[in-house]
């Protein structure tokens, strides 16, 4: 009994959906016809429905439209720079005092400028300049760039449809930007231009009908000196759109011609805050400038000051912790050795200074050398002795990111292939870098320090010394007895080498 059931109720189930496929057809076709009968009530004849053809109007109807249209077109072919129609809208809104700001604030301005007073003005100057070029666009201001933008993009879009595209269906021997004579238009299929069409109302319909459009045409006009459009002819093309979208007819036209009564016409507004980028775009152009000219002063700075000291750019102290070692970390976007450049230098002058010419003004007024005062001699000798201790100490940290032997460079060698696709690894190898280039940063740090408090004691030997009487050291004649070299020559020099290299450690570390 229950097995006749169930075959009764697969046949009615076969049955229903025939006829509910049945009926769903059949209203498909009373709909398409209801549609067909009210598109011909419509004063525009612009489609056959019995033939399923688009007749010369339709093609004339966007002739027309395409000639009128053409110059446009011509002209937003010929600029490209989706942001140049932003600062075209931005630049008609400006006060005269944000245009003031704006000039100040160009790269040539800015380089002018700081030939004249000093970065951290300069960056005030700007900062200030930013500031109020900012609060001077107002909520209402924003809002009416927006508004008269975002009609901007929509007249673009209507001038830059493929006009073209669509009549040489009409025509083969059309010409494109060429109406020296009027096409033939016969009456052709309508599924030929069903998807040309599609795409002309998802940009006609996006047009904002009922508003005044004279504030875009003015920024044209401002800008060429003539407007792109006649205003009487686009106000009256913007009419006729506006009547053919209310009655429908195109949207009748696809749904006849496609076979799908529910087609609509997907149309959306892109609506674009475009102050706040401009703003934005302003400042980083200003800071980058800013950040260009500090670079290069301060690369000019430190080429001057390597000459000074070593008599080259070229140190070359470091075997590991290097520019050259940071590259495979810097195209994964890792951190890499910060302070290489400061360590390296630094380990390069207490290699060849702070062992030689201030080893041998340190033995000669430390441990030759009778001081007054106890205190003095050993802060000096403390700072010279940590100095001897961090070189080590360098070498030793140095060491530690090799590839091969070193712990760090080995971990980081191991960990590196896979930090684009583990993020475990790379949190590893952030964590490492981290540590490593503080240390690298304490190293520079403290044998700077050391070096300032070396070269104070010294800059007050170098006056003691020219003393009749010593007060600090009162040996020094027996001093000079044991001096290879001419005792104040010599501390002078090792003072200006000392000076001159905490100038630099200032440089690279700002």
């Amino acid at each position: 009994m229950s097995n006749k059931n169930s075959g009764i109720s697969f046949f009615q189930k076969i049955l229903g959906s025939l006829f509910n496929s049945k009926d769903a057809e059949a209203e498909k076709k009373r709909q398409l016809k209801i549609i067909a009968k009210n598109l011909s009530k419509t004063r525009y004849k612009f489609y056959k429905p019995g033939a399923d053809q688009v007749l010369p109007a339709f093609g004339k109807f966007f002739y027309d439209m395409y000639k009128l249209i053409a110059p446009c077109q011509l002209m937003f072919n010929a600029q490209q720079n989706p942001n140049a129609y932003k600062n075209l809208v931005i630049d008609s809104y400006l006060s005269e005092s944000q245009k003031k700001i704006l000039d100040e604030l160009t790269e040539e301005s800015i380089v002018t400028q700081s030939a004249s007073i000093s970065f951290d003005q300069l960056k005030q100057k700007i900062k200030t300049g930013l500031e109020k070029l900012s609060a001077d666009f107002d909520q209402d201001k924003i809002q009416s760039i927006d508004t008269v933008y975002s009609k901007m993009m929509c007249f673009k879009q209507l001038c830059q449809y493929d006009y073209y595209f669509m009549l040489k269906k009409f025509d083969s021997s059309l010409k494109e930007q060429d109406f020296s004579k009027t096409p033939k238009f016969n009456p052709i299929d309508a599924s030929y231009i069903a998807d040309d069409l599609k795409d002309f109302l998802s940009i006609a319909w996006t047009l904002p009908f009922n508003t005044d459009w004279s504030d875009v045409m003015q920024i044209f006009k401002n800008l060429k000196g003539v407007e792109p459009i006649k205003p009487s002819q686009w106000t009256k093309l913007v009419s006729r759109l506006e009547q053919l979208h209310v009655a429908g007819v195109f949207e009748m036209i696809i749904q006849l011609t496609t076979k799908d009564p529910a087609y609509i016409v997907n149309a959306e507004v892109k609506r674009e805050q475009i102050v706040e980028a401009y703003i934005d775009k302003v400042r980083n152009q200003a800071t980058s400038t800013i950040r260009k000219l500090e670079n290069e002063q301060k690369n000019s700075k430190t080429a001057s000051l390597l000459t000074q000291i070593f008599n080259t750019t070229g140190i070359f102290s470091l075997k590991y912790y290097t520019e050259q070692a940071g590259e495979p970390l810097r195209k994964k976007n890792l951190p890499d050795y910060e302070y290489y450049k400061p360590l390296n230098y630094m380990k390069a002058f207490l290699l060849e200074y702070v062992k030689r010419d201030v080893r041998e003004y340190a033995d000669l007024v430390i441990i030759r050398g009778k001081w007054s005062t106890a205190p003095l001699s050993q802060q000096m000798s403390d700072a010279f002795h940590a100095l001897l201790d961090t070189s080590d100490k360098i070498t030793a940290f140095d060491a530690r990111h090799s590839e091969e032997n070193g712990d760090i460079g080995s971990k980081i060698k191991t960990l590196l292939p896979r930090a684009d696709r583990d993020k475990e690894a790379a949190n590893i190898i952030r964590t490492t870098l981290k540590d490593s280039n503080a240390l690298a940063r304490e190293y520079v740090v403290s044998s700077t320090k050391n070096l300032i408090l070396f070269a104070k004691n010294t800059k007050a030997l170098i006056e003691d010394y020219k003393k009749p009487h010593g007060e600090l050291i009162t040996n020094w004649k027996e001093l000079d007895r044991f001096a290879e070299h001419p005792i104040e020559e010599l501390a002078v020099e090792v003072y200006k080498k000392i000076y001159l290299l905490v100038n630099l450690m200032q440089t690279l570390l700002q």
